[in-house]
């Protein structure tokens, strides 16, 4: 049975945010503003429905999706790209696969004790 990542988590750390921003193409001032942040992620989890809100006090992000049903993914707030995003489970992990501009694009979550990781 996956895992239920609903809750509410903060941001403890992050590796290689700037180099990952530089892949995206995201401008300067964006990426030194963006690496200050510590932005807190809801999660509401309802099945294999999900509704993931990224808040922080530069810009929100809000994502809805069902896994396993690709849909089109607007990246307004992140780096403004529209793309085809796809999430899977793998084992207890949800994995996102975006197809769009940028190649090689997507994200994994998952709980190891009592922190959300993503990568």
């Amino acid at each position: 049975m996956p895992a239920d990542l609903s809750g509410t988590w903060n941001l403890l750390s992050s590796d290689n945010f700037e180099g990952y921003m530089l892949a995206l193409d995201i401008d300067f001032a964006t990426r030194k503003i963006a690496r200050l942040l510590k932005p807190q992620k809801v999660i509401e989890q309802n099945g294999d429905s999900f509704t993931i809100h990224t808040n922080s006090s530069f810009r929100s992000y809000l994502v809805k999706f069902k896994v396993g049903e690709e849909f089109d993914e607007d990246n307004k707030g992140l780096d403004n790209r529209k793309c085809k995003s796809l999430v899977i489970w793998d084992n207890d992990r949800l994995t996102c696969v975006q197809k769009g501009e940028k190649k090689n694009r997507g994200w994994t979550h998952w709980i190891e004790g009592d922190q959300l990781h993503l990568a």
